[in-house]
């Protein structure tokens, strides 16, 4: 009896720090919705509130106005989706030949994904600027998605070797036994299988070229080439002071592409990412 009332004290207060979790998770992005339908009056109240008193849809309209926003996301959809199928593309028989071949090359391929993670963005942005100028690719969108394939890279070979990982060697011997090829194999019985961690890949992948904000404010100079989080800055005045309403109204538009797609692949996502991190 004493170890059941144990046992469900500790689920309760995992679900409890579950939902501590999930609120805090949960209030930037209500108040962001909430600020984006207020008006200027309540937007200055010294009490502000949850529910928009007078909800309106004035902020958006602005926000419209103000500022390319159209042209900013489809420079942003453009460099994401880029980034994220090349990097796929790359990653993926990489990653099956460091799953398979498990020696002192491969050991040091994952030495170089986890130590690629720990250098922030300003140690790297010289250089790449640099190296950008004497290929002219400064300005340029095709020089941004090489900059997000490489970034990208080392995180999505790292979840796609977790994921190879899990596919049982013996799948590919006995349609090996059967008469299948090297590459029948690899197209029949191991693609699919590496279906849900590739979708999981691509989606982290575009999440962050979709969000970055460094790489793009450096290498893209004209308003015409910008990126969507490069022109939510430009809400911001000239003394740092915000134009909140229309700013919030951008942002919660900037945040739909994301939220629609973990809608839509949250299965696969979920499947690609504890086979990653079990089998790693």
């Amino acid at each position: 009896m004493t170890t059941l009332r144990t046992s469900r004290s500790g689920r309760a207060g995992q679900y409890l720090a579950l939902l501590c979790y999930l609120v805090f998770l949960a209030f930037p992005f209500l108040w962001l919705i909430s600020t984006a339908f207020k008006p200027p009056r309540e937007l200055g109240s010294l009490h502000p509130t949850w529910i928009p008193k007078d909800p309106t849809l004035e902020n958006f309209r602005q926000a419209f106005d103000e500022q390319p926003l159209l042209q900013a996301a489809g420079n942003s959809l453009i460099a994401a989706l880029s980034a994220a199928l090349i990097a796929v593309v790359i990653a993926t028989p990489m990653a099956y030949v460091m799953a398979r071949n498990r020696g002192k090359l491969s050991t040091a391929a994952t030495g170089w994904v986890v130590i690629s993670q720990a250098f922030p963005f300003v140690l790297v942005i010289i250089p790449l600027f640099l190296i950008l100028k004497n290929l002219h690719l400064i300005n340029s969108l095709f020089g941004l998605i090489m900059v997000y394939v490489v970034w990208s890279l080392p995180f999505a070979l790292w979840m796609l070797v977790g994921y190879v990982r899990a596919v049982p060697r013996e799948l590919e011997e006995a349609a090996s036994v059967d008469g299948a090829g090297r590459v029948r194999t690899l197209v029949s019985v191991t693609a699919p299988l590496l279906a849900p961690g590739i979708v999981a890949t691509a989606l982290f992948a575009f999440i962050t070229a979709w969000n970055e904000f460094f790489f793009a404010l450096v290498l893209l100079k004209t308003p015409e080439k910008q990126t969507l989080p490069v022109v939510l800055t430009h809400f911001l005045g000239a003394e740092g002071v915000a134009d909140l309403g229309p700013l919030a109204a951008a942002a919660f538009l900037a945040t739909i592409p994301s939220l629609v797609i973990f809608a839509i692949i949250q299965k696969r996502i979920t499947g690609g990412m504890l086979a990653g991190a079990v089998k790693a």
